[in-house]
Formats: structure tokens, sequence, C-alpha cells
């Protein structure tokens, strides 16, 4: 075997599925697709959750399809058909949908529930390829997943079928989400551990230094004590504030190499003359995110942040964001 021809089967391998997955894609502009609306209206009318059930490969797809439903706003969970017959089907109450995969539609395992479902009063939804089999016959509604072939050479290990019941299940998935008016937001706050998670929730005052944690000092202070103070508190940089705290300024490691270029006698000056007045500043009740987007913007290493009256009540460094994982 040559990379030549390694790389001729991998090729057929894909151009098989992705074929399934255009003539798939063609099928919805037909009856396909009426069925499909009408699972869709089917779930969205629901009161319960969506029960997904399959065997073998299908279960494992299945279990995928569940995930992203109750990621993207459906409640959802997988209900192994075998365990089901000893006890799991309690997990299905009436009101529910039931998703059952099955290319064949003939799985023992499934089919000997549907007198159980049926009896349940659940909307039984089958994902097949085989429209005539058992369960399409006895499903309410049908979603057509049927390929051509298979892309194992030998048309038996489920793989396009699979990538077919796949795709099926993300388009299921994301029509819902969007018929529900699902936001990043929402998706935010079903994965609170993910990097998203951490953009969307993480507010500034979460993250951000305060109190005996914050750079200042008076606008009278001097340049001993103005370097002091930022050696003292490690961020590179210092608040000017009045005696209300107010913020008035800031003092940087920048303007502090700005200044020694330019030859400026330093210790004659006090906090008020070595400050940028008017820094940049942001607000402590937003995301933690704009302050990344913020500093990334104008190149700057620290953030000053204020509340609604312009007190002086934080700052935030690059260095805190890292480790609070929002960048």
């Amino acid at each position: 075997m040559t990379p030549d021809v390694l790389l001729d089967l991998a090729r057929q391998a894909l151009d098989t599925e992705a074929r399934a997955l255009h003539e798939l894609r063609a099928r919805l502009d037909g009856e396909a697709g009426v069925a499909f609306t009408r699972a869709v209206q089917a779930v969205l009318a629901s009161k319960g959750r969506v029960a997904v059930m399959g065997m073998g490969k299908s279960g494992h797809v299945g279990r995928k399809i569940a995930a992203t439903l109750a990621s993207t706003g459906t409640p959802a969970l997988f209900v192994h058909p075998a365990e089901a017959h000893h006890g799991d089907l309690g997990m299905v109450q009436p009101g529910d949908v039931v998703l059952a995969i099955s290319n064949s539609g003939e799985s023992e395992e499934l089919t000997g529930l549907l007198p159980v479902l049926k009896r349940q009063g659940v909307t039984l939804i089958a994902m097949t390829g085989k429209p005539t089999s058992a369960l399409a016959r006895h499903a309410d509604i049908v979603l057509d997943s049927a390929v051509a072939q298979e892309a194992c050479p030998l048309n038996l290990a489920p793989t396009a079928s699979t990538t077919t019941q796949m795709a099926l299940g993300d388009a299921l998935a994301v029509v819902l989400l969007d018929a529900r008016g699902f936001k990043a937001e929402d998706f935010a706050r079903s994965h609170p551990g993910g990097s998203l998670g951490r953009k969307l929730l993480t507010h500034l005052r979460d993250v951000m230094r305060s109190g005996d944690a914050v750079p200042r000092v008076a606008p009278e202070a001097g340049f001993g004590e103005v370097m002091s103070e930022m050696s003292r508190k490690g961020l590179g940089a210092t608040a000017v504030v009045d005696a209300a705290g107010a913020l008035l300024g800031v003092f940087t490691d920048g303007d502090l190499r700005r200044k020694i270029e330019a030859g400026t006698d330093l210790r004659s000056l006090n906090a008020r003359a070595l400050m940028t007045p008017q820094p940049r500043t942001i607000r402590d009740d937003v995301l933690a995110a704009e302050a990344v987007a913020l500093m990334e913007t104008h190149r700057i290493n620290t953030l000053l942040v204020t509340d609604a009256t312009g007190l002086l009540v934080g700052a935030v460094s690059t260095n805190d964001l890292m480790r609070a994982k929002v960048i």
C-alpha cells in the first residue's frame, strides 16, 4: 500500500460521505423537509425533554445529538435502549419527545420499546435510512437519513450513514436554537467551565484588583513616593487620585521611560506633573472580555477601573486576565 493508494482511499471515503450529505440536503426540498419541519415544531411544542435513543454506532451518534441539544437550549438526555428494557425507560415521561435513531429501523432493542412508548403518549420521531422499517411505520414523524452507500469499501461499517445522522441531528439542534432565540450568553451559561463561558460570564469586578491592592497616590506625592507605590503594587503603573478618590491621571512605566529619554529632572516633579491626565479607564460593571478588547486595541497592559461616578475602584492587568483564563 503506497502513500498514493492510501490517500486515494481516504479521498474516496470523504467523497462518499460528502455525496451523502449533499443528497440529504436535497431531500429537504421535498417530503423530508416537511417531516423535518414537523419534528422541529413537535420539540418546540413539547413541555418535556427530548429522549434520544440508539444502539451501536447510532447510539454513539445519539449521545452526541443529545449533548448538542442540551447545550443549545433544548432539554435532552440519552436513554440506552437495552437499559430501557430494564428500568431506564422511567426516564421517559408523558409529554416527552423520543428521537429514536436506527439506520435499519429494525433494531430489536428499539422496536421492542415501541408498544410501551406509544402507550406513554410520547411523540416518536424516527431517524432512519429505511422509511418502510418497523421503526418508521410506528413513528409519528420520520426523518430520512438514508445513504446510497457507506464509505466503507465493504459497504458494511456504518460510516456515511452515521455522518448523515450526525449532520441531521446538528441541523435539528441549530434550527431549534434559532427558533428559541438562544444567544451566546445562554450558551455560555451551559458552558461555565469553557473559554466562552469565562469570556461571557466573567465580569471585570470578579477579576480586578481592589482596595489596597490598587496603586494610588495623591497629586502632591513626590517622585520617590510614586515609584515606591508602583514597586509595591507590581502593576507597572499608579493612579493619581484626589482626596475624594476621583481619578485625575495615571503614571506608568512607559511614561517613566519616555521622561528619562527626554532628560526630564524627575526628582523635582510631583505626581500631578508626572501623570498623564484623563487616562483610559473602564467601568467595573462590564464583562472582563471588554477589558481585554480595550487593552488589545490600545496596546496597554494595565487598565484603571472606575465606578459610575468616576471614582477609582480597581485596576486590572493582562496577567490578571490571563490568570482568570479570560485571555
